[in-house]
């Protein structure tokens, strides 16, 4: 992978690091090489890889002693989704609006959408069973699943069912709510549960490293370090998995704390991975190895940057506003107590707070593709909020495909234009491809960071339209010390080196929250923004046309609310040009 961050020296008159608040002066330059995905080499060889499961051979790696009973049952600190229960109990999967009766369930011809024949695949819907279920209200259901699984997947591996992390997930969760599957009096039933858990632990032993860097190879690492501790004889495997592990979190997470593909759901997916590694080590009685709380204690901070007021988490790279409960029960389960990580360079969000202020950048280029699936073009975005009350949002909610998300609205989601940045010619500032990757765009972000004794500024600018438009978008932010006042400027630049640009419409967009009323003034320049139940805020543009547009919102359930949004319009001058605009607080 071609991922390349390096810092460019402070100027002279820049102060050392401030080890008290993690804010480092001066300026970055962060680097990310064109994504041109897998090659056509690395494409046949993935593919007669996957032909290798079918093989004798592999069959016959599989094989072997099969356990007898699990050493342990390790506790799962991360509560189930109630509603996702109760659907089950009821007689169906639940997932995103989408409904799966279980007694048609066919694992030979699963007609779902990818992400949820994963969560069956998984075995994720146990931890929902059990948190409406007893083990004598749950097991007769779970284990007519499970023999449903084992009929077509427990001999021969194949895509998706035994796709690295789903194997692992499955691992974890099988053993995690064993109660609920070996319950049974059934001794031949046990056997295959047992050997199935036996034959997926050999079979990540050798695919482990061939999943995917970042959280597909965490989580497959920290399937075979849970095996290694539940499944009788494991001490060989220990030392082979917890290397892969360090590796894996090594190559998948930067030293910042921030997971690869940026994306605040795979953030939240490795810190529960690894709280659960740590839980096997607990009902083990054994001490988890230093790199696994260092992880915790890296990742979690990382994960608080994007909590806004009201615990929730913003809407970045493909994620939905995350709700509260869930933040805090999966901070509560890595047992890390600590502050939000005000600047994740590496992972590249910026946060700011100030009073009941909360702002939040994008000051990064997006992902590669390889590394994520719902990679979007907001480099320079923000979102704003004021307490528990959210002000500036991004329309979010890419990577939630279901029953409400259909897969060309995920495409639109993924746009300049879905989040609360410049738009320069109605483009993106990284072009989205059919396939639905990455192209071209935003290679280089220049950020400098200052907090200064009456607020904090931040300068940041990217060269996502240099290529095909030749300007530089550079995004002036400065917010008081009381945080009742930001006041941005975004400035288009003619680039060195290329040709010469021409006159071109820009659109400045500001997508407002749900329950925040836009009031425009007289002048056609402001707006007055009432928020339910909360402050008054007024905006104020100093440049272009102020219109107010409609909008959407995706909530942390993948429904997408309907909302309004600010546009500035005006235009990129050969010369330069520049808008400045004004949030503040007034009552």
């Amino acid at each position: 992978m071609n991922d390349r961050r390096r810092p460019t020296p402070p100027s002279p008159g820049d102060a050392p690091d401030a080890a008290t608040d993690g804010i480092e002066q001066g300026k970055r330059l962060i680097r990310v090489a064109d994504d041109k995905g897998l090659s056509l080499s690395q494409k046949i060889a993935n593919r007669f890889y996957l032909l290798s499961w079918k093989t004798p051979l592999h069959s016959r790696r599989l094989k072997g002693k099969y356990p007898l009973k699990l050493l342990a049952v390790p506790d799962d600190d991360v509560p189930g989704d109630p509603r996702a229960g109760q659907a089950i109990r009821a007689g169906y999967f639940l997932f995103r609006g989408l409904k799966q009766p279980v007694d048609t369930l066919d694992f030979a011809k699963l007609d779902l959408i990818p992400d949820f024949a994963d969560h069956l695949h998984g075995f994720r819907w146990l931890r929902d069973l059990a948190s409406v279920a007893s083990r004598e209200q749950g097991a007769p259901i779970a284990e007519g699943v499970m023999r449903k699984w084992l009929e077509v997947h427990a001999e021969t591996p194949s895509e998706p069912a035994w796709r690295a992390d789903n194997a692992a997930w499955r691992l974890l969760f099988w053993t995690t709510h064993a109660p609920l599957i070996l319950s049974s009096s059934d001794l031949v039933y046990r056997s295959l549960v047992l050997n199935c858990v036996a034959r997926t632990a050999r079979h990540l032993d050798r695919s482990a490293d061939k999943a995917p860097v970042g959280l597909p190879r965490i989580v497959a690492w920290g399937g075979i370090v849970a095996a290694s501790l539940l499944i009788p004889g494991g001490a060989a495997r220990k030392v082979f998995g917890e290397a892969g592990l360090k590796r894996a979190i090594d190559a998948g997470i930067h030293a910042d704390g921030g997971i690869l593909s940026r994306s605040p759901l795979d953030q939240m997916e490795a810190i529960m991975l690894l709280s659960m590694v740590q839980a096997v080590y607990d009902v083990r009685r054994e001490p988890a190895p230093a790199f696994l709380q260092d992880a915790l204690s890296r990742t979690v901070p990382a994960l608080l940057s994007l909590a806004h007021g009201d615990g929730g988490l913003g809407s970045w790279q493909g994620a939905a506003a995350v709700d509260p409960a869930r933040v805090s029960a999966i901070v509560a389960a890595s047992r890390v107590r600590s502050r939000p990580l005000r600047q994740a360079r590496d992972w590249g969000y910026q946060r700011i707070a100030a009073g009941q202020t909360v702002l939040q950048i994008d000051a990064a280029p997006p992902p590669i593709a390889r590394v994520a699936a719902a990679g979007c073009a907001s480099t320079g975005a923000i979102e704003l909020s004021d307490g528990p009350h959210r002000l500036v949002v991004n329309c979010g909610g890419a990577a939630l495909g279901g029953a409400w998300i259909p897969a060309d609205l995920a495409q639109g989601l993924r746009t300049t234009a879905a989040h609360s940045t410049l738009v320069l010619d109605d483009s993106n500032s990284t072009a989205l491809l059919p396939d639905g990757t990455l192209g071209k765009g935003v290679t280089e972000v220049e950020l400098n960071r200052q907090e200064l004794e009456n607020g904090s500024r931040i300068d940041l600018s990217h060269d996502g339209y240099v290529r095909r438009l030749g300007y530089v978008h550079r995004r002036l932010l400065l917010v008081s010390g009381d945080g009742k006042e930001i006041r941005g400027e975004d400035m288009l630049t003619p680039a060195e080196r290329r040709r010469k640009p021409v006159t071109l419409p820009v659109q400045l967009r500001f997508h407002l929250a749900p329950g925040v009323e836009p009031t425009p003034t007289a002048d056609g320049l402001g707006a007055l923004l009432r928020i339910d139940l909360g402050p008054l805020w007024q905006f104020r543009a100093g440049a272009g046309k102020l219109a107010i547009e409609e909008s959407l919102w995706v909530d942390p359930e993948g429904r997408p609310h309907p909302t309004r949004q600010l546009v500035v319009t005006a235009e990129a001058l050969p010369g330069g040009s520049s808008i400045g605009w004004l949030f503040k607080r007034v009552g």
